[in-house]
């Protein structure tokens, strides 16, 4: 039985080592084959959370972004599985703005069961599972779903690393709107506690950039949509990419997807 209580500590230590990486004057930056930046706290984070996992979940095998890449033809009879990423942000991490998370989720059949998502600079957890989606801000833990009544400004969240040409196009689809730009799985989570309307990510990212936040947002009452397939966006696919996706509370998409 997998209990929150247990990845909220895993986080919080993972959010330790971050931050005596964070509060240092200077750091190294590598950059990896795609060009993505990898510090150190990237690697420590990892190693603190796969140890952790493997010691109180040995049964459940894990894929980290930083961790050696299990082929498809093995994992691809995986049930379950830890999807993880120890540090979503970097860029936000390395321009020392807070906006980068830790993410965890839990892989069931697919779909994000279970997912936990931990600012360490802000001290805030969002997580998401068959109970509801919760936030603890300031110690204090609360129930949060995702706006279901809208004026006519949509409150949209958008990337503050990475534009796209194409969210221009998407936005004209809308009378009115309030664009807010957000770093790292954050603006899923914005959509989650009603503080969003709708995230439409239109470049790239990847399953353990969205697994944890989905589990946040789809028990939260809201969606994540694949705009490849149309659908709920599925996981532990043969290429871990993801398509263009659309974040969404509880908006009629139905004249802006085609």
């Amino acid at each position: 039985m997998i209990q929150i209580n247990d990845l909220i500590d895993i986080c919080r230590n993972a959010g330790k080592k971050i931050l005596e990486i964070y509060e240092k004057t200077e750091f190294v930056i590598e950059y990896k084959s795609d060009n993505s930046p990898l510090t150190l706290a990237d690697k420590k984070s990892h190693e603190c959370i796969c140890d952790s996992l493997k010691i109180l979940y040995p049964d459940i095998p894990i894929l980290s972004e930083e961790g050696s890449k299990t082929p498809y033809q093995e994992r691809k009879n995986w049930n379950s599985f830890w999807l993880i990423d120890p540090i979503d942000g970097t860029k936000e991490f390395i321009k020392k703005n807070g906006e980068f998370t830790i993410n965890i989720a839990l892989i069931d059949n697919k779909e994000p069961v279970l997912g936990i998502v931990y600012a360490p600079v802000l001290d805030k957890y969002w997580y998401g599972t068959k109970e509801g989606s919760f936030v603890i801000d300031n110690g204090k833990t609360k129930t949060i779903t995702v706006n279901k009544e809208f004026n006519n400004e949509i409150k949209v969240v958008a990337s503050r690393s990475h534009p796209s040409p194409l969210l221009k196009n998407f936005l004209e689809s809308f009378n009115s709107y309030k664009l807010v730009s957000m770093g790292s799985s954050i603006k899923i989570c914005l959509v989650a506690e009603g503080k969003a309307d709708i995230y439409p990510r239109l470049a790239p990212t990847m399953e353990w950039d969205t697994a944890a936040a989905h589990a946040v947002l789809k028990f939260a009452g809201g969606s994540l949509i694949d705009l490849n397939t149309q659908t709920e966006m599925t996981y532990n696919r043969e290429n871990l990419k993801n398509s263009h996706f659309i974040a969404n509370s509880n908006i009629d998409l139905t004249s802006v997807i085609k």
